[in-house]
């Protein structure tokens, strides 16, 4: 990397992915990986602060891949390999070289009983918001942020395509690149929603007013935590614009 600057735009690049789709397991294996466990382990505040959500975890994400790459070059290869592997979407920029080698994955075919799969190709400008359908102030939040990345923003109410509600909603995540689901209130309808995009395979954007709303299956996963008033809904979207650059990666090649 040509300068201190680079580096570090770099770092902080690979930091904002790393905090959007690493779990704790990630994490364990990438230090044995880099040969860095101990720092990663043993790091008082990184690990804990991922499980409960904390504010501080995205500075302790970029101090502990900063220490990671200043101790060998390598190592910010090997993490943007890594990144590729959980993701298969390209990393970052720079260090080696650009060139992405897809790797397999695994194919699971099935044939729902409930619902009819539909023939529309997936729209990759199309965000899919589950959210209980009192919590208007947070999807006109959501909606702002897809608009300044010039991305398409729905609801299931937000259309009437089929006979049936559950088809629409099937539908939609169906035809979505990303999806968004707000656990506030631990809506049923939200959890069974996610079960469907999961298992359809796309990536989905955990958002609470509580962590405590969040299934403990899926707490591992990094939740955006927002307070229902003018800053909470501020902040929400300016993290929102963040985490959907990582997954649909708009910025130049500074390299």
């Amino acid at each position: 990397m040509s300068t201190n600057r680079e580096k570090a735009r770099a770092i902080l690049e690979l930091a904002n992915q790393v905090e959007a789709v690493f779990d704790q397991s990630d994490w364990i294996e990438l230090g044995y990986i880099v040969g860095e466990n101990k720092l990663i382990e043993g790091h008082s505040r990184l690990l804990r602060s991922l499980s409960w959500g904390d504010e501080d975890y995205k500075g302790n994400v970029l101090e502990v891949l900063t220490k990671i790459v200043d101790a060998s070059s390598e190592n910010f290869q090997d993490i943007k390999d890594f990144i590729q592997k959980k993701n298969g979407s390209p990393a970052v920029s720079e260090f080696i070289s650009t060139g992405h080698v897809e790797l397999p994955k695994k194919i699971v075919s099935f044939s729902p009983y409930v619902f009819q799969v539909p023939e529309k190709p997936q729209n990759e400008k199309l965000v899919s918001v589950m959210l209980p359908f009192s919590l208007s102030d947070t999807y006109e939040t959501v909606k702002t942020a897809c608009s300044e990345l010039n991305l398409d923003c729905k609801k299931a109410d937000d259309i009437w395509v089929n006979s049936t509600f559950i088809q629409d909603i099937f539908e939609l995540i169906f035809i979505s690149k990303i999806v968004i689901a707000d656990f506030t209130g631990k809506n049923p309808n939200v959890f069974y929603e996610v079960g469907i995009a999961h298992t359809l395979g796309k990536t989905v954007i955990p958002i609470s007013q509580s962590i405590d709303d969040v299934p403990s299956d899926l707490r591992h996963h990094r939740v955006l935590k927002y307070l229902p008033n003018q800053e909470g809904y501020n902040n929400l979207k300016d993290e929102l614009v963040k985490r959907i650059k990582t997954i649909i990666p708009d910025s130049p090649n500074w390299f």
